[in-house]
């Protein structure tokens, strides 16, 4: 397994590790009318918009795309960032595939220079963020608009 930057030309490939994994491993969280939302929000024009953004990278196994991850600044800020578009191929989960994302991404420099990074974590992936150092931010464990947690970690605590 390697872990490299995304590039424009993994834009179809990567949408299509998203739209796998939402149907298959999010869809027993989710109705099929937010997975289709979702679905349709991780186009590869979104993804290309994202990588500008922020930085995006992608795991590979061969040349083969088995998952991918995004971080960028929260609103611009200098002091937080935020994880986005952390995907794991469904039978490339619980591989290390998704420690190596979240790893990967707490080296890069929108990580090192934030004081809170915040993760919109699915009721799929909460699990893996807790296991991964991440708490409810501000403590509350609360579904925002029903379908997504916010989850904090601050650096250096």
């Amino acid at each position: 397994m390697e872990i490299r930057r995304f590039r424009p030309e993994d834009a179809q490939e990567t949408a299509q590790v998203v739209i796998t994994t939402l149907r298959v491993s999010n869809s027993k969280d989710y109705p099929p009318e937010y997975i289709d939302y979702n679905v349709a929000s991780h186009s590869p024009e979104v993804l290309l918009k994202r990588a500008e953004e922020g930085h995006m990278y992608v795991v590979c196994d061969g040349s083969r795309i088995v998952g991918c991850g995004a971080i960028a600044p929260y609103w611009g800020s200098e002091t937080e960032s935020i994880l986005l578009t952390i995907f794991v191929l469904p039978e490339y989960q619980g591989k290390g595939v998704g420690r190596l994302i979240i790893e990967t991404l707490e080296q890069d420099e929108y990580f090192l220079r934030a004081d809170r990074i915040e993760i919109p974590a699915s009721i799929t992936g909460v699990e893996f963020y807790k296991k991964m150092g991440y708490g409810y931010k501000n403590g509350i464990e609360e579904l925002e608009d029903g379908v997504m947690y916010r989850m904090e970690k601050f650096r250096g605590r």
